[in-house]
């Protein structure tokens, strides 16, 4: 075989949104674009917005001989400080800008993060459903995934992280609001979880490190609140992007901010800006890092995804599909009707409704679907959702 056993048995496991995809495109092109009500893709489709456009265009014109040259590895010391005020502000504790690096997305900066700390063998749990690439990011860097379920609701089940942690437990990777379910963790539900982690912590000798994976923060609904993971716990990193945010994920920047009270927090910063280097990111885009300084407490229109989230859940209510409202994000994380999440993504296939099944994020039974599309096609795809579950 060319490539690699494990690249093949990854490409396997991905298989279901890469096929998802490909059999998108074939439909799109057999029915036309208008007739086919792809929800499976997590592909921000609201416009960045006037300030993004303005801000880029500065950024474009601003007279600096070095403004393509080489820079520190960790990113710009100004963008960082422009980053660094602003979490300060959202988390309410103070992050020095010096514990900042600039990454390329979110992606990039959980790989330089696993790579910082991960020994071969060390294990990583994270409550599942889960986004579909942390296993291979965790295996990126000789580190093995630990999926853990989570209640009927999809909040953390203290009672699995304590069967589960142990003396080969490095990382928890938390992502609230989640992808699949948009479920956002509870200040009682992190309390918890503190409590045990610092207990665990005392057992094992050693820390054990959060990483909260923050890119739809700013995507919530009904007044709900993103509690800080650094009022809770110690050891821990929050690590994001601006492409749900800004709506740019083609441009690939993000972040990690190591809190300050962590232990080996200098060993952390370091470690993470020489992992930046040498995974080859080398350092975060140029151009998006000044643009998104100018950019700090903006976003693009995300109030649409409320609407387009209430119009999909009552659709969806009436057709008669079971789901948990999602409280952040822009995923809904159904039932598959009889159980079967690969009969439901077929049946749907049936009436050109893409969906990608529970599997894929670690949870049979269920099934993703994306509502960061425009309300028409929502409102057009209701026939064949009922369509479906009366043919079940």
């Amino acid at each position: 075989m060319a490539i690699s056993d494990r690249v093949y048995k990854n490409m396997e496991a991905s298989s279901w949104i890469r096929r998802m995809f490909e059999t998108g495109a074939l439909l799109k092109q057999q029915y036309g674009a208008d007739n086919v009500y792809d929800f499976s893709l997590g592909n921000p489709d609201v416009r960045p917005g006037d300030a993004f456009q303005q801000a880029l265009e500065e950024s474009v014109k601003e007279e600096d001989v070095n403004k393509h040259g080489y820079m520190p590895n960790a990113g710009y010391p100004h963008v960082r400080e422009a980053i660094a005020r602003q979490i300060t502000k959202e988390h309410g504790v103070e992050i020095p800008w010096q514990n900042i690096i600039m990454t390329c997305g979110a992606g990039g900066a959980l790989n330089v993060m696993l790579k910082t700390l991960l020994n071969p063998g060390d294990e990583v749990i994270v409550p599942a459903p889960y986004f579909v690439e942390y296993r291979f990011y965790a295996e990126n860097h000789g580190g093995t995934l630990i999926p853990i379920s989570t209640t009927h609701n999809f909040s953390l089940y203290i009672e699995e992280f304590e069967k589960n942690i142990s003396e080969k437990t490095k990382v928890i990777i938390l992502n609230s609001p989640n992808n699949p379910t948009g479920k956002v963790y509870s200040h009682k539900e992190l309390d918890a979880l503190a409590e045990l982690v610092k207990r665990k912590e005392k057992e094992i000798g050693r820390p054990i490190y959060i990483i909260s994976d923050e890119p739809y923060r700013e995507i919530v609904f009904d007044g709900i609140e993103v509690p800080s993971v650094y009022r809770y716990f110690d050891n821990s990193i929050v690590i994001t992007s601006y492409s749900k945010t800004l709506s740019i994920p083609g441009e690939r920047i993000g972040w990690l901010a190591v809190y300050p009270n962590a232990d080996a927090v200098q060993d952390l910063i370091n470690g993470a800006v020489l992992c930046n280097r040498v995974l080859g990111f080398v350092n975060a885009p140029a151009l998006m890092q000044r643009v998104i300084s100018k950019l700090q407490g903006q976003t693009a229109e995300l109030s649409l995804y409320k609407k387009r989230r209430d119009l999909f859940c009552d659709m969806l209510q009436r057709a008669g599909y079971t789901f948990t409202k999602p409280e952040g994000s822009f995923y809904l994380f159904p039932q598959a009707p009889g159980g079967d999440d690969i009969r439901i993504v077929e049946e749907l296939q049936k009436e050109r409704i893409l969906a990608v099944p529970g599997r894929g994020f670690g949870t049979p039974g269920y099934f993703r679907l994306s509502f960061c599309v425009n309300e028409k096609t929502i409102k057009n795809a209701e026939n064949g959702f009922k369509t479906v579950i009366d043919r079940i």
